[in-house]
């Protein structure tokens, strides 16, 4: 009698883990189905998952914001401008001109600012209850990093030539042997530092949901005798704010740091 309860308890405890993992993959993995209410389930056709409508949302959220909200006219821009342009300048002075220069850097502060804007509004997106982590999936990073590679390979070319492009890549006063070693390192370093990028929004955005969701599992694991972890909850949903703006942040800085490396490599 003592065994059969045992083992019917392990069952139980088995089924209730087996639902926790399937609760926490179903909010983190892609689909074709999007939940954005308890009830509601939307069957998306087969060519759309739903991280690939959460980045269509989130660049219809960035039109209609810089469209509509932003007012350019404005001698003295109060609001929403107000709230924009702090970022906007953000980006421009603090991340591409000091590290792409005066003339690189204001040609391709909109570049920035769409990296910036677009991970900032997907990471503020995805803590909600209603919208997916798109940035938790390595392919939209990984595409996110495929445009800085393509930056500091076509762009560098373009901007130094393709001999001074492939010259970046031999270090100064290094004997004739070792370049070529160092020379294939380096080159093959510039493709690891755009898998980095990749890999760094990834990991952080998809590591942060899944600790959210296991610990609000917990309250199904045990009941009322977790509901103090609903507190602990809370601070790591605070916490996932700040690093929704920090990775937002540290992916376009880097990204610059990376081109303005290749740009400038006298430098």
């Amino acid at each position: 009698m003592a065994q059969a309860l045992t083992d019917q308890a392990a069952d139980l405890a088995a089924a209730k883990m087996a639902k926790v993992n399937e609760f926490i993959m179903h909010h983190v993995a892609d689909s074709h189905e999007w939940t954005p209410l308890p009830y509601l389930t939307i069957h998306l056709p087969a060519y759309m998952t739903v991280h690939g409508l959460m980045l269509a949302i989130g660049a219809v959220l960035l039109v209609l914001l810089f469209g509509l909200g932003y007012r350019r006219k404005e001698p003295v821009p109060h609001g929403l401008t107000n709230v924009l342009e702090i970022f906007v300048l953000l980006v421009r002075d603090q991340i591409t001109l000091p590290y792409l220069g005066e003339k690189d850097g204001r040609r391709m502060t909109p570049l920035f600012c769409s990296f910036f804007f677009l991970i900032l509004c997907l990471n503020l997106m995805s803590i909600t209850p209603v919208f997916p982590a798109a940035t938790a999936n390595i392919n939209v990073t990984g595409a996110l990093a495929l445009i800085t590679l393509c930056f500091m390979i076509f762009g560098g070319m373009v901007k130094n030539g393709v001999f001074g492009f492939f010259k970046a890549f031999v270090p100064h006063g290094v004997p004739l042997p070792l370049l070529f070693l160092l020379t294939p390192l380096e080159i093959i370093g510039m493709f690891i530092k755009a898998g980095a990028l990749a890999i760094r929004l990834f990991a952080n955005m998809l590591a942060g949901h899944i600790v959210i969701f296991a610990l609000l599992s917990l309250l199904f694991l045990f009941g009322l005798f977790a509901l103090p972890v609903l507190a602990l909850v809370v601070v790591v949903y605070f916490l996932e704010i700040l690093v929704a703006f920090l990775q937002a942040f540290i992916f376009t800085l880097l990204s610059a740091v990376f081109i303005g490396q290749l740009y400038h490599p006298e430098h």
